[in-house]
Parts: C-alpha cells; sequence; structure tokens
C-alpha cells in the first residue's frame, strides 16, 4: 500500500481523507500547512501528495512550484484536491505543475480509487520507462 502525504488545513476534510485512505490500507501524513506539507515531503518517503491549493504558510501552488524544481520530489505524484471547480481551474492547476485535481467535496464512494488511479499511472509511467529487459 502507498504511503500518501496530505496538506489540508480543514479538519473535517483532513479526517475524512484520512479515515478513507486508512481504511484501504494506505499510511497517511499530515499537514495543515503547505511548509510542513513540503518539510515533509523532503524528509519522507512518499508515494503521492494531496495538497488543497487554499492553506496557510505557503499555498497549495507554491507547494507545486517547491517539489516541482526540487530533483528529488519533482517525479511525485502531486494532486490537487481543492473546492474550486470553475471552468479553467483544472486547467490552471495543471499548468501549475500539479498532475491531477480532484474536486471538493470529496466523494467517500469514489475517493480512494480515484487517488489510487493516479498512483497506478505514475507506477505504469515507470514501469515504462524501465522495461525488464534493461535489468539483464
Amino acid at each position: 500500500m502507498a504511503r500518501i502525504l496530505i496538506i489540508e488545513d480543514n479538519p473535517t476534510n483532513m479526517q475524512l481523507m484520512v479515515y478513507l485512505l486508512n481504511a484501504f490500507g494506505h499510511t497517511t501524513l499530515e499537514a495543515t500547512d503547505g511548509e510542513t506539507g513540503l518539510a515533509i515531503a523532503q524528509h519522507a518517503p512518499v508515494d503521492i501528495i494531496l495538497c488543497d491549493l487554499q492553506i496557510p504558510r505557503l499555498d497549495g501552488y507554491e507547494v507545486a512550484r517547491r517539489i516541482k524544481m526540487d530533483p528529488e520530489l519533482k517525479d511525485l505524484p502531486l494532486i490537487a484536491v481543492t473546492a474550486y471547480a470553475m471552468v479553467g481551474d483544472r486547467d490552471k492547476v495543471l499548468s501549475a505543475g500539479f498532475d491531477g485535481y480532484i474536486s471538493k467535496p470529496i466523494n467517500p464512494e469514489i475517493f480512494t480509487e480515484e487517488v489510487e488511479g493516479y498512483l497506478s499511472a505514475n507506477r505504469s509511467d515507470l514501469h515504462d520507462t524501465h522495461p525488464e529487459s534493461y535489468m539483464d
């Protein structure tokens, strides 16, 4: 199962995401602001980062910028989890460096599946770039 960093300042949203992901066997790490989230990402091995856009200390866009500039972190899947759902918001989020977008309110019936979809996509990309024949 995956180690998932959640950067979210709303306690209710955090609690729901942690509960759902833990129920499916994932390990979660939690940060309530962008600065702490970035520090955790730099010091703890994680498989994916879920990040709200409107968080204190560093907003989600700045977190994305710094993660994508860091050679050790730039390939980690970074997913925006946000209430911004207006036309064009998804494109803005993706152009800011996020690899995906999950809108709030979170749908508990599909949330974990959405997160796991981003994990699977990232793992298959890694597999495709490192065929087993190279390991001979």
